[in-house]
C-alpha cells in the first residue's frame, strides 16, 4: 500500500504501475486540496479568473456568467475529447493518471476533493480511461488526451475494465462509483497539464533501464565468448575518464565477467617481445562494438538518469494554469502547462535508445559475419551450410527495426506548429515525443532479443558452457528454456517474441 502524500518517486511509479500496489490518500492531502478549493471559490467571486469566469484560449476575452460556470467546464471537456488513432495502452494511461493525481494534490489547482478521491479509486481498481495517441500538441498541456481522462471522471466516455473496452457509465454502475462534483474549474484543471506525456515518459524510463541492463549483459557475454582482452573494461582505463556512466557500465561488465574462464589478460599474450611474429593471427584489439561499450552505453546511462530526474521534478510540480497560492492568498496566471521540459527529455531518451539498438545490431552482425569474428559459422548456422540458414532470416528484422529507430530518433521538440488561432504560437509536441520514444524502446527490445538468441546459439556452437561466467550462464539458461538449440531451420517469430516478452518483464 502506497501512502500517498502528494510526492512521488520513480519507485512509487514502479510499484503502482508494474506491481499494482494500491494507493491510500493521506488525510493531509485531502485537507490541502479542500483548502485550495475553498480559497479559489471565495477569491474568484469578484475577480476575473481565467477558466473560472472566462472562456478558454483565444476566447478568454469573453466573460462567463455565474449561472454558466459549471456548464463551461462540461463544454470544455466534451469538446476537447477529440483524440484519434490507436488507444494508449492502459499501463501508460495509469501512469498518466498517477502523475495527474499527484500534481492536483499539491493544492495549487483549486479542484474539488472528489477529483482526488475518484482518481485514486480508478487507479486502485485498474479502470483506465480510453485515451487516444493523437491529439495533443503539449503546450496547454495534454489538452486532448487529458480531456478523455476528464470525460471519464464526469461519468462519460469509455474505459478499459477487466481487459474489455466499456462505457464509463456501465462500469461506474458495476463498481458503485459516482462522477466527480464539477464546481469551479474541474475541467480546466484536469486538462491543463503535462501528465500524459510525463506518465508515458516515466514508463519509458523504467523500460529503458531494463533494456540497458540486458544490452550491458549481452555486451559482456560477447566479449567473453570471443575471448576478448579485458583491459578495455579495466578500472584504470575507465577511471581515467570522468564520466560516471562510462565508469558504471565498465564496472557492471567487470562484475558480470569476474568468474569467466574465457576473457584474456593482455599481459599474458601480447606484453612480451613476440620476436618470431610478423603478423598477428588474432586481433590485437576488438572492433568498437565490443571494445567501446562503456563509452557507448555510458552516455545512455547518464542521459537516462538525467531524464528520470527531470520527469520526477515535473510529476511533483504544479503544471496547470492558473496556479492557486493559498499561503499568499493569490492566483497567478502563466504557462506551467507547457511541455518543453518533457518533450526535450523524451527526445534525448529516444536518441540514446536508438544508439543502444544500433550497438546491439552491430554486435549481432559481428556474430553473424564469419569473416569478422573468424570463429563462428556464417549466421551462427549450426546446421548444414547452404541447406540451412541459421540466424540469417532474423537478421533482416533486426536491421530493419534498427533503421526505423534511426529515423524515429529525429527530435520532435523542434517541430512546433502554431495553432489555436495562434494563441498557442509555440508548442512542445511532448506527447508525440513520448509516444515515439515508446516505439523506439519497443523496437530496441526486439533487436536485443534477436541478439540474445544469437549469443546462446554461439555458445552452443563453441561448446563453452563450462567456461562462461555465472551471469552469462544464467542468461544462457533462461533463453535456452525459451529457444531450444536448433540445427534445422525453424519458424523464428514465435521465439523472438517469447524472448522479447521475457526481457521486458525480467531483469538480468
Amino acid at each position: 500500500m502506497l501512502k500517498f502524500k502528494g510526492k512521488l518517486g520513480i519507485d512509487d511509479f514502479y510499484n503502482v504501475i508494474f506491481k499494482n500496489e494500491p494507493i491510500q490518500i493521506d488525510k493531509a492531502v485531502l485537507e490541502t486540496v479542500e483548502d485550495s478549493f475553498n480559497f479559489l471559490k471565495e477569491f474568484s467571486e469578484n475577480k476575473v479568473i481565467y477558466g473560472v469566469n472566462t472562456g478558454f484560449g483565444p476566447m478568454a476575452q469573453y466573460k462567463i456568467e455565474d449561472s454558466e460556470r459549471i456548464q463551461l467546464q462540461y463544454n470544455l471537456i466534451r469538446s476537447h475529447a477529440s483524440g484519434t488513432g490507436q488507444p494508449i495502452a492502459p499501463m501508460y494511461v495509469k501512469a498518466a493518471m498517477l502523475a495527474r493525481l499527484n500534481t492536483l494534490s499539491l493544492g495549487h489547482s483549486g479542484v474539488h476533493v472528489s477529483v482526488i478521491k475518484l482518481m485514486a479509486e480508478l487507479i486502485n481498481r485498474n479502470i483506465t480511461p480510453l485515451i487516444y495517441e493523437h491529439g495533443g500538441v503539449g503546450a496547454s498541456g495534454d489538452l486532448v488526451q487529458l480531456a478523455h481522462l476528464a470525460l471519464v471522471l464526469i461519468g462519460e466516455g469509455e474505459v478499459f475494465y477487466k481487459g474489455e473496452r466499456k462505457n464509463t457509465k456501465d462500469v461506474f454502475e458495476i463498481e458503485n462509483l459516482k462522477p466527480i462534483s464539477v464546481e469551479l474549474r474541474e475541467g480546466l484543471a484536469l486538462m491543463n497539464g503535462t501528465s500524459v506525456m510525463t506518465g508515458i515518459g516515466i514508463v519509458n524510463t523504467l523500460y529503458s533501464r531494463q533494456l540497458l541492463g540486458w544490452i550491458t549483459s549481452s555486451s559482456a557475454a560477447i566479449n567473453e565468448i570471443v575471448k576478448a582482452y579485458d583491459d578495455h573494461l579495466s578500472y584504470e582505463l575507465n577511471q581515467s575518464k570522468r564520466h560516471i556512466g562510462q565508469r558504471q557500465i565498465a564496472e557492471s561488465m567487470r562484475e558480470h565477467l569476474q568468474d569467466s574462464k574465457l576473457t584474456r589478460k593482455r599481459e599474458h599474450h601480447l606484453y612480451s617481445k613476440n620476436e618470431d611474429v610478423s603478423v598477428f593471427k588474432e586481433k590485437v584489439q576488438e572492433y568498437y562494438s565490443l571494445r567501446c561499450v562503456p563509452q557507448i552505453l555510458g552516455p545512455v546511462l547518464d542521459t537516462l538518469n538525467s531524464v528520470e530526474d527531470i520527469l520526477i521534478e515535473e510529476v511533483n510540480s504544479a503544471n496547470d494554469n492558473p496556479i492557486v497560492d493559498v499561503a499568499k492568498k493569490h492566483v497567478y496566471h502563466g504557462g506551467n502547462f507547457h511541455g518543453d521540459y518533457v518533450s526535450l527529455e523524451m527526445d534525448k531518451l529516444k536518441i540514446v535508445v536508438a544508439k543502444l539498438s544500433m550497438l546491439s545490431e552491430r554486435q549481432l552482425n559481428y556474430l553473424l559475419n564469419a569473416r569478422l569474428n573468424d570463429m563462428l559459422p556464417p549466421f551462427v548456422n549450426l546446421g548444414k551450410l547452404g541447406l540451412n540458414f541459421g540466424m540469417q532470416g532474423v537478421q533482416f528484422t533486426a536491421t530493419s527495426t534498427t533503421a526505423e529507430n534511426q529515423m524515429l530518433s529525429n527530435p520532435m521538440y523542434v517541430h512546433s506548429i502554431p495553432n489555436n488561432n495562434d494563441n498557442q504560437d509555440i508548442v512542445s509536441m511532448g506527447t508525440n515525443s513520448a509516444l515515439i520514444t515508446k516505439k523506439v524502446i519497443e523496437n530496441a527490445f526486439e533487436v536485443v532479443a534477436i541478439e540474445l538468441i544469437t549469443i546462446v546459439q554461439a555458445i552452443e556452437y563453441l561448446n563453452v558452457q563450462d567456461g562462461i561466467s555465472s551471469k552469462t550462464k544464467k542468461m544462457y539458461d533462461a533463453i535456452r528454456k525459451l529457444v531450444p538449440a536448433f540445427k534445422e531451420d525453424v519458424i523464428m517469430y514465435p521465439y523472438v517474441n517469447l524472448v522479447k516478452d521475457y526481457i521486458i518483464n525480467n531483469k538480468t
